[in-house]
């Protein structure tokens, strides 16, 4: 089974706002951080305005360890944006972080066989620059599965 080839496909680049500019200026650093509640303890991605579980607005970025589980995927044939179509067949997954249960990250599986992304498997995240502004954060299967 070979790889999915991520090298010619071009991403969209995100844009932040008031709320996800903390997510992504500490991802260009090379930390993974997500907003928690300061009131109830609770992780939150994406951001919010106030903490889904119980409303409170004191909200502040905490670095993460970037370890979890796959907590679903998908595998994608299809390319709904062109951008894509070079990496056909890819892993999209949603992470589940072990530090921060209940703030499900989506992303990629890189350097992986797409038939490799399976729901509890383990993964870790990496940074992938996007240009000098954005870096992605994406998962790799991890090395240490303890």
């Amino acid at each position: 089974m070979t790889m999915s080839d991520w090298s010619a496909v071009t991403r969209p680049i995100p844009v932040p706002n008031e709320l996800t500019r903390p997510f992504w200026d500490s991802a260009r650093q090379g930390v993974l951080a997500l907003q928690r509640c300061q009131a109830c303890g609770a992780f939150q991605h994406p951001p919010y305005a106030t903490c889904v579980k119980c409303m409170a607005i004191d909200l502040k970025f905490e670095p993460v360890s970037g370890k979890g589980a796959i907590y679903a995927y998908t595998i994608m044939y299809h390319a709904g944006d062109r951008r894509f179509a070079a990496a056909i067949p890819y892993a999209s997954i949603i992470v589940e972080l072990d530090d921060a249960p209940g703030a499900l990250l989506a992303a990629n599986l890189l350097e992986a066989p797409y038939t490799e992304a399976k729901v509890g498997r383990r993964v870790e995240v990496v940074f992938e620059p996007l240009n000098d502004d954005i870096t992605l954060p994406q998962f790799l299967l991890a090395r240490d599965t303890t």
